[in-house]
């Protein structure tokens, strides 16, 4: 997926923010916001007092100017909370209409029998039905979603995942779905389309990433509850106020100094609209981070879900282990030296392009100094390594050099009359207990020894399994080895537990357990043997490389195929429930500078005695309103930024987090304000003195 600069420095994304803002004044947007909704209906109803004042109906003793500003400040405060949900949805907008752009109707040729590739209708991919067969071939693009039943073909896929790299899709095993938008590079395939017209997975990604999908999540929804109680409570309390005001001018004989636009203004104050403002922007930017890592959420649900998971099941391969094992050792056998045993390894890998070939020479050069030959040697035939010999090697000056399984070798040696060792024999047996892979090298006919291949744990994974055991994270590894040598790897590469020789039904039994233990778990998986198990977990992240049986059990689709991304994924929900509860926290805190702020303002004419309330020193009355209800517009725009890019993740345990955040938020919230709303006032009073 294509990457986009920071959404408040895209001129076109901020162009389309501002637009929005204004569209999102209408009242069937507004009324989904029931907190931003009170601050609409009271900009409303300040406008209609205000017209009233131009025909001499005033509202208690407040002039048409100051009902005109505290009216032109609400209005603002409604378009700044438009202008944060419009600013985070623009970066998934701008994302769609990349994704759109890749996308044209092309031709189909589809397949009345699919064994006939010559006899081919040709129709628009937007006819393609579910269930039909269509070819594709080189420099064509994938007219519809599917699995490839036939053939084998280099895709690209950069319109989707935004990588240039191509990839290779085939039929059978776990690289055969294909996506409609991408490009066939080389040969052809025969793909059976698995998606109805309309539903594609680019189709999917389009709704996701610009937020027309996006439902609130259970959290979301209970906080918004909370947010709508306490305004409730605070309309309540403003309207007793009011009556209050009332009754207490008639009992002390003088005219009520309190004006419905001052108690709008104290109302507005008082409710939590600086979380109600960012509460849907920081919901869609997290959504949005996850795009930018190139995930596919279906739902804002999961995002929540990652950021509450306590236990994660790795893969070994590629997500602990470099996926390809690598030389380790060389162990000669029946007298040949170990130079002559690399030698011999590192001759009959020099046209092995393989990541394990290519380790062979590398140990041969640092281990032994030797220095391969040249690969265009004339004197040198190759023999490429296939399915049925499952070896390779090299025909030199007269000499033929194998290596390959140890079966195939022995095989190879026996045919040639020549012995294949007990001591070979037992190393190889050796080998494949600890875990490692025997490859076995063989110099005319003569077994020479073994090389011994093996997982290497990647660089930083000891690191990161730490740090998620520090946040209360159980890491747990999926291999499909024996128990012993599962052991061994998961000791090195410092996860909590294991799941030897790992099956559908071993992993699906895990992660219930787990579950029925009160857990959350997440899991990665990209194989038709997986969807059971990714289909119960509670965070599913399938690799887009994997079947459609995987994607479609999977609740995330990470689109690089990276098994490491799932612990991304985890930080990034974590990221989401750390912002939301520190800008509640922050937001709820400010109230307490604006109480001090507006209370004394409005009844100090009635009691006097609230003047030492006004611990801010604040101008006038007039001053201390405007200015408190200034400082609630401003402070929505001034945390656009952090409700778009997220709180700063810190990996430690919940409890030192929860305190960090009191402090810095909670805290925060309480001394920004009364410098705030000071500094405002000193600006303000002096303008209405000269009005």
């Amino acid at each position: 997926m294509a990457k986009n600069k920071s959404s408040l420095t895209d001129k076109a994304i901020v162009g389309r923010a501002v637009k929005d803002a204004f569209r999102k004044l209408a009242p069937k947007d507004q009324i989904k916001n029931p907190v931003m909704f009170l601050v609409y209906v009271s900009a409303i109803l300040t406008t209609v007092l205000f017209v009233l004042s131009l025909f001499g109906i005033s509202d208690g003793i407040v002039s048409s100017g100051f009902i005109l500003a505290i009216t032109v400040i609400l209005w603002l405060t409604s378009l700044f909370s438009n202008f944060a949900e419009a600013i985070a949805e623009g970066r998934g907008k701008a994302q769609a209409d990349t994704l759109r752009a890749s996308r044209r109707d092309v031709m189909a040729h589809r397949l009345s029998d699919p064994a006939n590739h010559d006899r081919a209708e040709e129709i628009t991919g937007a006819s393609l039905q579910k269930g039909d067969v269509y070819i594709v071939k080189a420099g064509e693009q994938i007219p519809a979603d599917g699995e490839v039943i036939e053939g084998a073909a280099s895709v690209d896929e950069s319109a989707i995942t935004g990588e240039s790299a191509p990839v290779i899709r085939e039929a059978g095993g776990d690289r055969s779905a294909v996506t409609g938008g991408t490009t066939v590079l080389s040969d052809w395939l025969v793909v059976r389309v698995t998606q109805e017209p309309g539903s594609s997975f680019l189709d999917k990604m389009i709704a996701m990433v610009e937020g027309a999908n996006r439902k609130k999540t259970p959290n979301e929804i209970a906080l918004q509850i909370l947010l709508v109680a306490l305004s409730i409570i605070f309309v309540l309390v403003t309207a007793s106020l009011y009556s209050y005001s009332v009754f207490s001018a008639d009992q002390l004989s003088m005219s009520n100094p309190t004006s419905v636009t001052s108690l709008v203004a104290l109302l507005i104050c008082l409710a939590p609209t600086t979380i109600g403002a960012l509460l849907s922007a920081i919901g869609i930017a997290g959504m949005s981070r996850l795009n930018q890592a190139n995930v596919l959420a279906m739902s804002g649900r999961a995002i929540e879900a990652a950021g509450d998971t306590d236990v994660l099941l790795l893969d070994k391969t590629g997500t602990i282990t470099l996926g390809n094992r690598q030389a380790a050792a060389f162990i000669p056998v029946d007298g040949v030296t170990e130079e002559e045993l690399a030698d011999a390894a590192q001759l009959s890998s020099l046209a092995d392009e393989t990541p394990e070939g290519r380790s062979i020479i590398v140990l041969a050069k640092e281990k032994l100094n030797l220095r391969g030959r040249e690969l265009g040697d004339k004197d040198m035939t190759f023999i490429p390594f296939t399915a049925q010999t499952r070896m390779s090697g090299v025909d030199y000056k007269g000499g033929q050099v194998r290596k390959g399984a140890a079966d195939a070798i022995r095989a190879w040696v026996e045919s040639g009359n020549g012995i294949y060792t007990p001591q070979c024999e037992k190393i190889v047996d050796d080998v494949a207990r600890q875990g490692g892979t025997p490859l076995v090298v063989a110099k005319d006919h003569r077994v020479m020894g073994i090389i011994h291949l093996k997982d290497i744990i990647k660089d930083g994974v000891k690191e990161k399994f730490a740090d998620l055991r520090k946040m209360g994270i159980k890491t747990i590894m999926i291999t499909g080895d024996n128990p012993v040598t599962a052991a061994a790897i998961a000791a090195e590469a410092g996860v909590d537990d294991f799941l030897a020789e790992a099956t559908p039904e071993t992993k699906l039994t895990m992660i219930r357990k787990f579950q029925n233990e009160g857990h959350l778990v997440a899991m990665t998986g990209d194989g038709t043997n997986d969807a059971p198990a990714l289909a119960q977990a509670d965070v599913a992240v399938a690799m887009n490389s994997g079947t459609q049986a995987a994607k479609e059990a999977g609740n995330m689709v990470d689109l690089d195929s990276s098994p490491t991304k799932l612990i991304e994924i985890v930080r990034i929900g974590k990221q989401l429930l750390m912002t939301r509860g520190s800008l509640t926290t922050f937001s709820i805190a400010n109230d307490i500078a604006k109480y001090f702020a507006i209370i004394p303002a409005i009844f100090m004419t009635l009691y006097p005695g609230l003047a030492k309330l006004n611990i801010m020193g604040l101008a006038s009355p007039t001053s201390a309103i405007l200015s408190a209800l200034i400082y609630n517009a401003l402070i929505i725009v001034a945390l656009i930024p952090l409700a778009l890019k997220g709180v700063k993740y810190r990996e430690v345990p919940a409890g030192k987090l929860l305190s960090h955040n009191l402090l810095v938020y909670g805290l925060g919230g309480i001394i920004i304000p009364f410098i705030a709303i000071k500094l405002i006032d000193l600006i303000v009073a002096p303008l209405l003195g000269a009005l």
